[in-house]
């Protein structure tokens, strides 16, 4: 993945960073046995995917030309003996 920048976008960074604290926030409540505050953290945890998907609606994102089809087994050259 990483020759691919899989990823490595502003949107990709806001919404996992945004999901993140929407799970740590519904991991403390339930911890807490606080059933309200755990839910709260769960739409936390979708609001970050919707900012994500947003930022990436608005070009923040990795544009589809760049994802290269990935190559099947069959597609492979078997690899040298002296590699």
């Amino acid at each position: 993945m990483a020759g691919s920048s899989h990823g490595h976008t502003p949107a990709a960074w806001t919404g996992v960073t945004i999901a993140f604290i929407g799970f740590c926030v519904a991991g403390a409540f339930m911890v807490l046995d606080q059933p309200l505050g755990f839910w709260a953290g769960m739409v936390v945890v979708l609001l970050g995917g919707v900012v994500g998907m947003a930022m990436r609606a608005m070009g923040m994102g990795q544009p589809k030309e760049l994802h290269q089809p990935h190559a099947m087994t069959g597609d492979r050259e078997p690899a040298s003996a002296g590699s």
